[in-house]
């Protein structure tokens, strides 16, 4: 207890040199220490915090030093060197923020001038912006040494691999390599062989090394919800007219086609989280006959595979470069939402029913709530119905539309760094929710609705409700911005993608991370799960899909081909096919159907990451436009896929 008490009194007398009153009164508390004790810290004891950038005295020692240790790395046997060479960056790193640190300006820039170049290319643009902090005033506030000086930069390595690293340093006695690797460098073991080059460079890019075994351990509830009972409800909508009719005008009985999306609705799924883990709406009977509905057009939905590709409706948006930001498919395909750089919202119905709005409150009051058809009265039919509605209330571009899975509600988010919730019935904005402190990248709807999840540039993601202006909870851990968000076909979790190139995923009751997933070499732009629940796949600007195992947080697949960044995927309605769209005006179809079979004959090893298969035995087929990037994917319940991309014009 004695010792741990004087670790927090050295880690309080730094946290008074940057001002972290909240933390430091936590941890006074923790420690029952008040204002008298606190000056009492010894010398040595606050030395020990900021050992991590004592000098060397000659500045010239550090890129000797360097030098003998990538000397060392390439003189290795094969079967280590892949393993040692991700030492070369991190210490590289910290090396340069040391000279700074002490002083030496002058041997930093040449440091970094010398050997900032032969570093990986998706670690440049971070060499690039700390190369432009250059002296030891600056290194306070700024982001990137912040993130390293507070975070260690984990390397996964096997014990081998480590043993003749240590026995390096130790013959060679090199003070400041091993500095730097006991301060800020985190070996996370494995026993086994050790990776081999594919498999090293298969998780690195991250801002901060890869994750760590024991960030994967969490147990996820992976599995879906029990569909609810749909047979009580009374279905009082007349028969489409393209319903089959026997002889006595009566809807012929169709034996049910054997179909993956339906197939366990009935059962448990056993990695399924308990019904009452996270507070759920209840279904109202319109709800209910929304499912029903949804469940009778899956019914006449095509079974797509290798030999039953979809049929693809583009849709162009004409003189809208550099002006469209944003455009969102409703779950049923009715309606698009379409965001503009101006902060103006359109959104526009896709089938020839009109966007008709609710009649005024004096006659609402006349409406006999009891009745079947109680949504249809409430409509105002004297007022002429339109194909298109504006909303307006943002201040800044608009990055993100969402509807509601009622269809009843949209979201938006706007670089204001407010989201909005818009009615469309109304056609009017309900809440306006603040809480960002910058500008709010995505939005999303959970798929039981009620809760969303905002991603902002201030690297947090926040779970809100619709009926609470303050968010439940705030999902902090991201190094840089949180670019995109989803939540799981459960509910019970939501994935974000952030600059950082990185994916997380956080249980919303918890409000913990459990799946760190490294493997991104660039910002990731857009997520999706499949429609089991059990895989995550996340796009790009390093022009690739990544596939996820959530069992094990394990990468499994890398989908390649597009030669621009990744802007949307989607898996189809019966998760045979997952979709991919890119700025290289190009969409392409990938079999997911195979690559799980190939997945299932394989053992994964879980003591750290399989061999990572490729994208192109699985792909079926590529759709290019003529000059239109393509900025949304959407499956209709039929397997109908609908695409959306701006029309850009040669210069």
């Amino acid at each position: 207890m004695t010792a741990n008490k004087t670790d927090l009194l050295a880690v309080l007398q730094v946290l008074k040199r940057y001002n972290l009153k909240g933390t430091e009164e936590l941890l006074k508390k923790e420690a029952n220490l008040d204002e008298t004790s606190t000056p009492q810290i010894a010398n040595e004891e606050v030395t020990s915090v900021l050992a991590a950038y004592k000098s060397e005295g000659d500045p010239n020692v550090y890129e000797n030093s360097y030098l003998e240790l990538r000397k060392f790395v390439e003189e290795s046997l094969d079967i280590y060197r892949y393993e040692l060479s991700m030492i070369l960056y991190p210490v590289l790193v910290h090396m340069y923020i040391e000279l700074l640190y002490n002083g030496h300006e002058d041997q930093a820039a040449q440091l970094m001038a010398k050997f900032g170049p032969e570093q990986e290319y998706y670690y440049q643009d971070d060499l690039k912006k700390l190369a432009m902090v250059t002296r030891k005033d600056q290194i306070s506030g700024n982001d990137l040494t912040e993130t390293f000086k507070s975070n260690d930069f984990v390397i996964r390595i096997s014990r081998d691999t480590l043993s003749l690293l240590k026995r390096h340093l130790h013959e060679r006695k090199a003070s400041v390599i091993m500095n730097i690797v006991n301060e800020h460098l985190y070996f996370d073991l494995y026993e086994g062989v050790a990776r081999n080059r594919q498999q090293c460079d298969a998780t690195a890019g991250s801002m901060m090394g890869e994750a760590k075994r024991q960030d994967n351990k969490v147990k996820v509830y992976y599995g879906l919800l029990k569909e609810p009972d749909l047979q009580t409800v009374q279905v009082t909508a007349p028969i489409e007219e393209d319903d089959d009719l026997d002889a006595d005008d009566k809807p012929k009985k169709k034996k049910p086609k054997k179909d993956p999306l339906f197939s366990k609705k009935s059962k448990s799924d056993p990695n399924a989280p308990p019904i009452d883990r996270i507070p759920l709406p209840e279904l109202r009977d319109v709800d209910k006959l929304e499912k029903l509905k949804a469940l009778k057009e899956a019914s006449k939905r095509v079974a797509l595979g290798p030999d039953s590709l979809p049929s693809v409706c583009f849709y162009t948006l004409m003189n809208a470069a550099y002006t469209v930001t944003c455009a969102e498919i409703s779950e049923d395909s009715s309606l698009v939402a379409i965001g503009f750089s101006d902060s103006l919202i359109k959104v526009f119905s896709l089938t020839p029913g009109k966007l008709r709005e609710l009649k005024a409150a004096d006659a609402l009051k006349e409406i006999d709530r009891d009745a079947d058809d109680i949504l249809v009265r409430m409509m105002d039919d004297k007022k002429p119905a339109e194909t298109t509605r504006t909303f307006t209330g943002h201040a800044g571009p608009i990055y993100r539309c969402n509807f509601a899975p009622d269809r009843t509600l949209m979201l938006s988010c706007s670089e204001d760094c407010t989201i909005r919730l818009w009615s469309l019935h109304t056609w009017t904005c309900l809440v306006v929710y603040k809480g960002h402190q910058y500008p709010v990248w995505d939005v999303r709807f959970s798929p039981h609705g009620h809760y969303f999840v905002s991603a902002s540039h201030d690297r947090t993601a926040r779970l809100w409700a619709t009926d609470n202006h303050q968010p439940l909870r705030i999902f902090v851990g991201h190094l840089a911005d949180v670019d995109c968000c989803i939540f799981h076909p459960n509910s019970n979790y939501v994935a974000t993608g952030s600059s950082d190139r990185t994916v997380r995923l956080w249980d919303v009751v918890s409000g913990n991370h459990c799946r760190l997933m490294t493997g991104h070499k660039a910002q990731i732009n857009t997520l999706c799960f499949s429609n089991c629940g059990k895989f995550l796949a996340s796009g790009s600007a390093d022009k690739r899909v990544l596939l996820w195992d959530l069992a094990h947080g394990h990468l499994i697949a890398a989908l390649t081909g597009h030669t621009s960044s990744i802007t949307s995927i989607c898996f189809s309605r019966d998760g045979t096919v997952l979709t991919s769209a890119s700025l290289d005006c190009s969409l392409k179809l990938w079999d997911f159907t195979k690559l799980c079979e190939d997945i299932s004959g394989e053992n994964i090893n879980v003591s750290h990451n399989p061999d990572v298969k490729s994208g192109e035995p699985y792909l079926l087929r590529t759709f290019p436009t003529k000059a239109s990037p393509i900025i949304t994917l959407h499956f209709t319940r039929k397997n109908l896929l609908l695409a959306i991309g701006m029309l850009e014009y040669a210069q």
